[in-house]
């Protein structure tokens, strides 16, 4: 299985409220968030990781080439990267597509939090969507804390039904930003980008209209990295790490 990470975005919000580091550098616990994920991933059995940084800075991808040469903490990392700047999160997923297509993956942005002994059972989930035959495995949590969430329908054995800008339909749940998909997933990511769209709340409805069978996994707490304010908060969080959580 393959594992990718979304690290192109600009960070401006953090920018505008004093901080100096780019996203992907910024530390949480002493660990760049980057690095995190790189970590978590290799800890899951990673075949390859795979990440999008853009060129608007060269310490990120300076950073990453020194991870895929020494490794991450004296730990190899099979790591390929991209250096471009992308007008969104979907473009930055099409720069990626060509590293991904012939192995299920899975994709998040730089900034994700998340426990990760949930994220450990969340792979070992996905793994068995894949052998029942399903399209993806979507990590989704009824913790909101989002600007602008995007609702997610499911029914009594966690099938998705529908993702909403709204929750007129009060669903419990909320995407989390993980995405554990088959390599045809792909095709709709195409069809999406041909259709000149550029969200990723619209590859997720593609997915949908498209026919993908997709499941839903909850977290009990997923949350990005936004403003300075988050950055305290995730350290909070983090810090309980190895608690039990309600999802136990």
């Amino acid at each position: 299985m393959k594992f990718a990470i979304i690290a192109a975005g600009e960070g401006s919000r953090l920018a505008a409220e004093g901080v100096q580091e780019p996203k992907p550098l910024v530390k949480v616990c002493g660990e760049y968030l980057i690095d995190r994920l790189m970590r978590i991933f290799v800890e899951n059995d990673a075949e390859e990781v795979v990440v999008i940084c853009n060129d608007l800075t060269s310490l990120v991808s300076s950073h990453l080439r020194h991870i895929s040469e020494k490794g991450l903490n004296g730990r190899p990392v099979p790591l390929r990267f991209v250096v471009k700047s992308t007008p969104s999160s979907m473009h930055s997923f099409h720069e990626l597509s060509g590293l991904l297509g012939d192995a299920p993956f899975v994709l998040t942005t730089v900034d994700s939090i998340f426990r990760e002994q949930e994220f450990s059972a969340y792979v070992k989930a996905f793994e068995t969507v894949l052998d029942e035959g399903g399209d993806g495995l979507m990590g989704v949590t009824d913790f909101i804390d989002d600007e602008k969430p995007l609702y997610v329908g499911t029914d009594e054995q966690m099938n998705i039904t529908g993702f909403y800008d709204d929750n007129r339909l009060a669903n419990r749940y909320i995407s989390g930003g993980i995405y554990g998909l088959a390599p045809s997933a792909l095709e709709t990511l195409d069809n999406c980008m041909q259709r000149g769209e550029s969200r990723m709340r619209n590859f997720q409805r593609g997915l949908i209209r498209d026919g993908r069978r997709l499941k839903a996994f909850r977290f009990s707490t997923v949350f990005d990295i936004d403003h300075a304010s988050d950055l305290a908060k995730a350290e909070a969080f983090l810090a309980t790490e190895g608690q039990p959580s309600s999802n136990a």
